[in-house]
């Protein structure tokens, strides 16, 4: 922190700097906090049909009959790998696509990613919180909570609104989670992962439980693959979601038809992998700016999403 030389001035600064930093703690708090109790307008009727349902929600952000439409949880491991994360980029923004509401835990991992790339492709998702919609879990996360409300979703608890998390409380809120979704998709999970009491409570109430198969050598991977071994959908692009769902798959505006021939040759080399802007550039051998003008261009088409520096195929 630079010095002014004067005590008065020093003193001044920290305080500016203290302002800020509450304003953005805080910024969350400032939307309205409601509730709808069990039975209420506006009760969500597929929490009707799980054992115990919660009493009463609280929750900030746009509640409507829309967000409960199409929802899909999305769960997976809070020590989530490169490969987990690269998952998510690859799978959510073609679900957002298709219509669907994300909802997950809105904890370390997966659920903060899923929450995140719904967001960045104008999704609405639903946080449901193991704490009190006051309580900040994990800490830290008010800038996510933030974004959630901004872009027209919902943060949600069953719990008293000052209510901190402890440990048995996020298996007790998965059944709010699931019980919202039409079905459970999993993302990485180890063999004694709390993801796998999620995926039990999707089979208990009925719904269909997917998991992305893993790599054999990843621990992180070993609770997944065994849901799969045990029945499973697996699940390796966006159309097998949409397939067990019984949804039409969206291409966004003009999509894959009309590509000039550049265009076809871009999305042909992202569909073999995803790859950064000088990689593609450099095997079709052409300029990095024509390259990234007409990423740009597919983009807008809904054809190809860029995630974590490298651009790939929608769906």
């Amino acid at each position: 922190m630079f010095r002014f030389g004067g005590g008065g001035v020093e003193e001044g600064a920290r305080e500016v700097q203290v302002r800020i930093l509450v304003g953005w703690v805080m910024g969350w708090k400032e939307w309205e906090m409601k509730k709808v109790k069990k039975g209420g307008e506006g009760y969500p009727e597929s929490l009707l049909n799980i054992d115990d349902p919660p009493k009463q929600l609280y929750f900030r952000g746009s509640w409507s009959e829309k967000i409960f439409e199409n929802c899909l949880a999305v769960v997976g491991a809070r020590k989530m790998t490169r490969y987990g994360e690269a998952v998510v980029e690859k799978l959510i923004p073609g679900l957002v696509r298709a219509g669907l509401t994300i909802v997950s835990g809105f904890m370390y991992g997966v659920d903060t990613k899923a929450h995140e790339v719904c967001i960045e492709n104008g999704g609405l998702t639903i946080a449901v919180l193991g704490s009190g919609v006051n309580v900040l879990c994990p800490r830290g996360s008010g800038g996510l909570y933030e974004k959630v409300l901004k872009s027209g979703g919902l943060v949600m608890s069953e719990y008293e609104p000052e209510t901190e998390a402890v440990i048995w409380r996020f298996p007790q809120r998965n059944r709010i989670v699931v019980g919202l979704s039409r079905a459970v998709l999993v993302i990485e999970g180890g063999e004694k992962s709390g993801t796998l009491i999620t995926a039990r409570l999707g089979a208990e109430q009925g719904k269909s439980v997917m998991a992305v198969p893993g790599p054999i050598t990843s621990s992180m991977s070993a609770g997944v693959n065994e849901l799969i071994r045990k029945g499973a959908v697996p699940v390796t692009k966006v159309e097998d979601v949409l397939e067990e769902l019984g949804i039409e798959m969206r291409t966004g505006g003009e999509g894959y038809k009309d590509l000039d021939d550049l265009e076809r040759k871009v999305v042909e080399e992202l569909e073999k992998e995803e790859m950064g802007v000088d990689e593609l550039a450099r095997r079709l051998g052409k300029d990095v700016v024509i390259i990234g003008s007409v990423l740009s261009v597919l983009s807008l088409k809904g054809v190809v999403n860029e995630g974590g520096g490298k651009w790939g195929v929608v769906g």
